[in-house]
């Protein structure tokens, strides 16, 4: 990870205004262009941040393709990533599909020739701290996991589904943190070798063929089976004056794109119960281990926010058994319901499957096919208990918002999901 001196900056809270909805003690922006306020202050006791998560499709379908596109500095869709992180201006944030590069080339890239760029005017963004590291996507097996009679040859859909998480070549559709606040990269944590079946209660898939239960993936393939199709990272944020927040990042695989095994939703709920046991910590979070040989889960009156395409809706979609609750109903957890005006407007315009949707449009994060599934609720910035929210939202302005351009309709300028954000403070505390 390269980085470079902070600059002190720390946020002090905006006046948001309200966007004509209503959600439990936080206000959503009216329109995209207030989705940040106030100014920037020197430290001081009231410290504020703004957390945000983005699925900004930044995948290609070859490899290296990404590290040429941002070479260029003239990349469109890397242009409106950037101006929408930009207009949203979190001081943390989580960027899904990126596809990984070693050396941090392509972090370096982007955040070199488009986040420090101004975009139609926008204020460019210093981000001196980011993290990556490998991914699960598109590395092989060797094993035929979608039980097709044949194991896939890497760079196919068959060799994508034979990998450790589904990626047409290693690394694809990977993940990137940025920061503006230090990260404890040696106490950073990486669970990217920790296997399916060492999870106590493991939701594996049953072949619907024969009478056993749990049996699509053999012995030695659940020998080798990685729970996690991208990785988990626990990334400590150094905040002046305050404890570490662990930042905990993760992009499960879709709930789909499978059979009636449903080992694609199986595992999702799994990835998304790996942080719901993590944040427990003790005797619950025993089995874990990282990839340096660390076990166990967060220790006490420990701050975190949980973030990422979590591809799993509380109410809506193919999610297996509740996947998302297992975070949303968990005791350490608080949900700050982000909303955006923009979602609701596009619930109606798509109809199909959106009008029969049982959840809020207003909460929805991704514009998917109107037939099925519809619009979701698939991203989220999830904070520990402790700390307070001042403010959330969904960067998905409405038809009529200059900034509307950046999300559009199918064929999307920038991606099918949206920026969520949310605004913390952090409780009074030494740091360590």
């Amino acid at each position: 990870m390269r980085s470079r001196p902070l600059r002190p900056t720390l946020v002090v809270a905006a006046a948001l205004a309200a966007a004509g909805l209503v959600v439990p003690a936080l206000t959503a922006p009216a329109s995209a262009s207030d989705a940040r306020g106030g100014s920037r202050e020197a430290y001081s006791e009231a410290v504020e941040l703004r957390f945000a998560t983005f699925n900004a499709s930044l995948n290609r379908a070859a490899a290296g393709q990404l590290l040429t596109d941002l070479r260029s500095g003239t990349n469109q869709q890397a242009a409106n990533v950037a101006e929408t992180i930009q207009r949203t201006d979190p001081d943390v944030v989580l960027v899904n599909e990126f596809d990984y590069e070693p050396d941090g080339e392509a972090a370096e890239l982007f955040r070199d020739n488009y986040l420090e760029k101004s975009w139609n005017g926008s204020t460019p963004v210093d981000y001196p701290y980011y993290f990556v590291a490998p991914s699960n996507t598109g590395v092989p097996t060797g094993f035929d996991l979608n039980n097709n009679g044949v194991v896939g040859d890497p760079g196919t859909q068959a060799g994508g589904d034979d990998s450790y998480g589904f990626g047409l070549y290693p690394g694809q559709f990977g993940m990137v943190v940025y920061s503006k606040y230090p990260i404890a990269t040696d106490d950073v944590r990486t669970f990217q070798h920790f296997l399916w079946k060492d999870m106590p209660g493991a939701v594996l898939p049953d072949d619907p063929a024969t009478a056993a239960p749990a049996d699509w993936y053999s012995a030695e393939e659940l020998a080798v089976l990685r729970l996690s199709s991208k990785s988990h990272w626990d990334v400590p944020i150094r905040v002046p004056g305050r404890k570490p927040v662990h930042f905990l990042v993760s992009h499960p695989t879709p709930p789909t794109f499978d059979g009636t095994e449903d080992r694609n939703g199986t595992r999702n709920h799994d990835e998304i119960r790996f942080w719901a046991d993590y944040v427990s910590g003790g005797s619950r979070a025993a089995y874990i281990y990282d990839d340096e040989g660390g076990e166990g889960g967060l220790g006490r009156a420990q701050d975190f926010v949980i973030a990422g395409d979590q591809n799993a809706d509380p109410f809506d979609g193919d999610s297996f058994n509740d996947a998302i609750h297992q975070l949303l109903g968990h005791p350490l957890v608080q949900d700050p319901h982000p909303s955006s005006a923009g979602a609701v407007e596009a619930a109606l315009r798509d109809g199909r499957a959106n009008l029969t949707h049982q959840g809020p449009h207003a909460e929805d994060t991704a514009d998917f096919a109107d037939g099925a599934p519809g619009n979701l609720r698939a991203d989220y910035v999830l904070p520990s208990a402790r700390l307070e929210p001042l403010g959330a939202g969904v960067f998905w302005p409405v038809s009529t918002d200059p900034l509307f351009r950046l999300v559009g309709t199918f064929p999307f300028p920038t991606s099918d999901h949206r920026l969520v954000w949310v605004d913390l403070r952090l409780p009074e505390g030494r740091g360590r």
